[in-house]
Order: C-alpha cells, then structure tokens, then sequence
C-alpha cells in the first residue's frame, strides 16, 4: 500500500559526501518508522539507520558519527546524509517504512524501496 522511491546515489571519493532521499506515497497511511538498510556485495542486509515519527533514531555502529539520518513527516520523506564515505560503505541502500492503515487497526505493515546503488571508490 505504500510505495518507496530512493534517490540519490551514486559514486564518490573516499571522503566525500552524499545525500540520499526517500519518498513514502500511496493509500491513507501513518509511518511509525523509516529507515535505510545497505547490502554490500557478498553480505548480508544490514541496517544503517532508522529514524521514528517521534525522532528518535539508532545507527549501525560503522556509520555512527558519519552518517545523519532525518525525515520531513508532512512529506513522509527521510534523508540520509553520509559524510566521511569509505569504500566498506559500498553497497545497495534500501529504503524502509513501518506503517499503520489510518483509522482501520494498529496492525503496522512494513514497505521496501528498490534500492539505490552508493559506491565509493577512487
């Protein structure tokens, strides 16, 4: 019922920067969290950062100091700025959103971007 578009990705330095977007869209929803997950080649999914409609938020203990997650709830879109990228950073950044159907139940469903390809290398 919610549909997840990332953007955003691409190749930078090691050092450099990026900033990735993602937009939740469909029927009446209320996220109760979004997130971006990372699958890098040979490994499995793991979570980078997640962020609540409250704000609180929790970080992978790789990226804490270098990664900042935020969101903008009116536009059900959150943000992922990664400073200070290095080339174990690479990999497949998936979008997730935790949601309940407004004034149905408080029974929360989970949606997934496709994903958005971030590689750092020289």
């Amino acid at each position: 019922q919610v549909q997840l578009v990332e953007s955003g990705g691409g190749t930078v330095q090691p050092g450099g920067s990026l900033r990735l977007s993602c937009a939740a869209s469909g029927s009446i929803f209320s996220i109760v969290a979004m997130g971006w997950y990372r699958r890098a080649p040979g490994k499995q999914r793991e979570l980078v950062a997640t962020i609540t409609s409250g704000g609180s938020t929790n970080y992978a203990d790789s990226v804490k100091g270098r990664f900042t997650i935020s969101r903008d709830n009116a536009k059900n879109t959150v943000y992922l700025q990664m400073n200070s990228l290095k080339p174990e950073d690479t990999a497949v950044y998936y979008c997730y959103a935790r949601y309940t159907i407004v004034a149905i139940s408080t029974r929360e469903y989970d949606s997934w971007g496709q994903g958005t390809q971030v590689t750092v290398s020289s």
